[in-house]
């Protein structure tokens, strides 16, 4: 079988290494353009990118898929199947109509629940304890075709989204072979979407990281940990923007106005909330490095009783 891998960032790396280790032909990668990083803005390859280069595999990075010589080439690759793993465009109907067994896109939750861009980092917001794998067809509307298979995974007490992602990543590679597998020997039964229980998980902004300390203990603790690594949680003392990471609630052993620093010890910095504390395991400075708190406060000493927010 002639396959035609659509892949981006790290999450879609554990599914083409999938497809390179099977018995299947890679005919070709096509990822996003190198995208400029880092404070020289020098252009920088996505690392799926880096990983077809490593086995010499064909890369296509067209700036916009739905362009007449880019559908024309895809025509001339002739794939058998399209496998689409967070690639970063919404594939038109000419492409997805080229292949005899259509496009299937790996998507890291339950669908028809968390829909779009983020659906790791919004389980984890908000509190979700079980999250998962859909092999799906893939159709003009976003993460809406039909059911392959699909598998449920629980999310772990404290998870981050960068530490879930890494699990779902190699999830999602093992049940892709294995829909891959059923699809050779004719074992797929297609299973459609319940559009009533549908939800969306939207991309991620900056300013959906700022903490209101009146919020719950939980879920302040579910923000930081579902924006881990990024866009990431923040507040402010004294002015300034603090990064908070790794979090779960804590004891309050006194009362206290939520935001207030109750106490800095070996494991983090305990903050009130509206009905209890958050531990905050590591902080960032604005341009700095993410430190534990413990090293934080060598070199800018928090003293309890301050405020945050």
């Amino acid at each position: 079988m002639r396959i035609l891998f659509f892949g981006t960032p790290s999450f879609a790396i554990p599914s083409l290494e999938a497809l390179i280790k099977g018995e299947d032909k890679i005919i070709g990668v096509v990822t996003q353009p190198d995208r400029p990083k880092g404070r020289g803005r020098r252009p920088s390859p996505p690392p799926i990118k880096l990983l077809a280069e490593g086995h010499n595999l064909p890369i296509y990075q067209p700036r916009v898929a739905k362009e007449k010589k880019f559908v024309d080439l895809i025509r001339n690759l002739e794939p058998d199947l399209i496998v689409v793993v967070a690639y970063g465009q919404i594939l038109p109907k000419e492409i997805l109509d080229i292949p005899p067994l259509g496009a299937i896109g790996v998507h890291p939750s339950l669908l028809p629940k968390y829909r779009g861009a983020a659906p790791i980092n919004w389980a984890i917001i908000n509190g979700e304890r079980i999250t998962g794998v859909t092999i799906f067809r893939l159709c003009e509307k976003l993460d809406s075709g039909d059911i392959i298979l699909q598998r449920a995974i629980e999310i772990l007490p404290g998870e981050t989204a960068g530490g879930l992602s890494d699990r779902l990543a190699k999830f999602g590679a093992d049940l892709l072979s294995d829909a891959i597998k059923d699809m050779k020997e004719g074992k797929i039964h297609l299973v459609k979407q319940d559009e009533g229980l549908a939800s969306y998980a939207p991309c991620l902004k900056k300013e959906d990281g700022l903490i209101d300390w009146e919020r719950s203990a939980k879920e302040i603790a579910n923000l930081i940990c579902g924006l881990d690594p990024w866009p990431s949680a923040y507040t402010y003392l004294n002015g300034e923007l603090l990064k908070l990471f790794k979090a779960k609630v804590a004891s309050l052993d006194k009362v206290a106005e939520p935001g207030t620093i109750l106490e800095i010890e070996s494991k983090g910095m305990k903050v009130a909330t509206r009905d209890g504390a958050v531990l905050i395991e590591e902080i960032q400075r604005a341009g700095k490095k993410r430190l534990k708190v413990s090293e934080f406060v060598k070199g800018h000493p928090i003293s309890p009783g301050k405020k945050l927010g």
